[in-house]
């Protein structure tokens, strides 16, 4: 996307959950921060994403918080990535499915209207985690499948983008660096690549 002189740098608001606002790593080791350096080197003029995000936020108090913040603004591109916290207070997944398709309706207007500027990650399978060494890993990572499963099938009934970073999680386990200090959430070297997996679906987005 090409920006006129004197036109302001393209918006970005990221909305989740402790993997969008980067539990216990640097500001700048948010995956989304990263994608906005990544496409200001491929040439867009992209400012820093605006963030609503904390840890712990399921889908529906992220909803909530959305609609707490009286935002009014709309972005040039919108990402979601929410749900872990869903699937570890075990939750319904036919509620998940009804609120993250309110979410995603939610995106879309954040994002003027069109879906199509929003960009949604596949949960992070912190099943290979090494806080998660005495846990059944094989029952959470069937589990973060099945809600990836409903916000993938969500997305594609409204021809919304959806990426899969789950395998790039997984193959983060037994490397001590893919994790940030507190052995749970992962760390800036980790959300690079989600980042980098992002790039290619927000540049062709940006140019729709």
């Amino acid at each position: 996307m090409k920006i006129p002189q004197g036109r302001l740098p393209v918006s970005f608001l990221s909305l989740g959950d402790s993997y969008t606002i980067g539990e216990s790593v640097d500001e700048t080791d948010r995956w989304s921060v990263q994608l906005a350096g990544m496409l200001r080197k491929n040439g867009v003029d992209m400012a820093n994403p605006d963030i609503i995000a904390r840890t712990g936020w399921t889908t529906a108090e992220l909803q909530d918080a959305i609609k707490a913040t009286g935002n009014q603004k709309t972005y040039s591109l919108v990402s979601l990535l929410i749900g872990v916290n869903n699937q570890y207070r075990a939750q319904d997944q036919a509620r998940y499915r009804t609120e993250f398709r309110k979410l995603l309706q939610t995106a879309t207007k954040l994002a003027g209207g069109n879906g199509t500027h929003v960009l949604v990650l596949s949960i992070p399978d912190w099943g290979t985690s090494p806080f998660a060494a005495d846990r059944d890993k094989v029952k959470i990572g069937s589990e973060i499948d099945q809600f990836n499963s409903i916000a993938k099938e969500e997305c594609q009934k409204v021809g919304i983008a959806f990426v899969d970073i789950t395998p790039i999680s997984r193959l983060a386990a037994g490397d001590p660096g893919q994790f940030a200090s507190d052995g749970l959430h992962y760390s800036g070297r980790q959300m690079k690549k989600w980042a980098e997996k992002a790039l290619p679906v927000a540049k062709e987005l940006l140019e729709k």
